[in-house]
């Protein structure tokens, strides 16, 4: 009886050393994916928008939207919006930034995504682009009732990050 006892002494623990060395690779392997992950968040967190959009009374307006998709939550969300007057002497850059927040839902595509820059002002300071789920490498500029602006002219910018 004390040899069985014995025995399952060092049976329990030889499980307890197991046991502990498994946590520990676990421990490790979800730091090596968290770094992992964090890496690749880091880098799909910004997202950019470029393109020349048209214009009036110069050449077109050289774009970019540069998305930062902050923490998720709607303070973290920014935007920065660069427009330069191709063909006007000076040309001059204007650079317009603020927090954007998004809506579900383009045209048809209920997937689609609206961006709303400056949501947390009023109506007439807000502008709105736009990319639908099958194709997220081009936003559209979207009019003032959020609608693919229809054209014959291009209102997209491309992605380039």
């Amino acid at each position: 009886m004390r040899n069985l006892v014995i025995l399952l002494v060092i049976a329990i623990q030889l499980t307890a050393c197991n046991s502990k060395k498994r946590e520990e690779e676990i421990k490790a392997t979800q730091t090596d994916s968290t770094a992992v992950n964090t890496e690749k968040k880091a880098v799909q967190d910004v997202l950019v928008y470029e393109g020349l959009l048209p214009c009036a009374d110069c050449s077109g307006i050289q774009t970019v939207l540069k998305i930062d998709l902050g923490n998720g939550t709607t303070e973290g969300q920014k935007f920065e919006l660069s427009s330069i007057y191709k063909g006007k002497s000076p040309e001059k850059e204007f650079v317009e930034k603020g927090n954007f927040n998004t809506e579900r839902g383009l045209e048809n595509d209920p997937n689609g995504t609206i961006f709303i820059l400056n949501w947390d002002k009023p109506v007439d300071k807000q502008s709105y682009y736009g990319y639908l789920s099958s194709d997220t490498t081009k936003i559209y500029m979207l009019d003032r009732d959020k609608k693919i602006i229809k054209s014959k002219l291009n209102y997209i910018l491309d992605l380039k990050k």
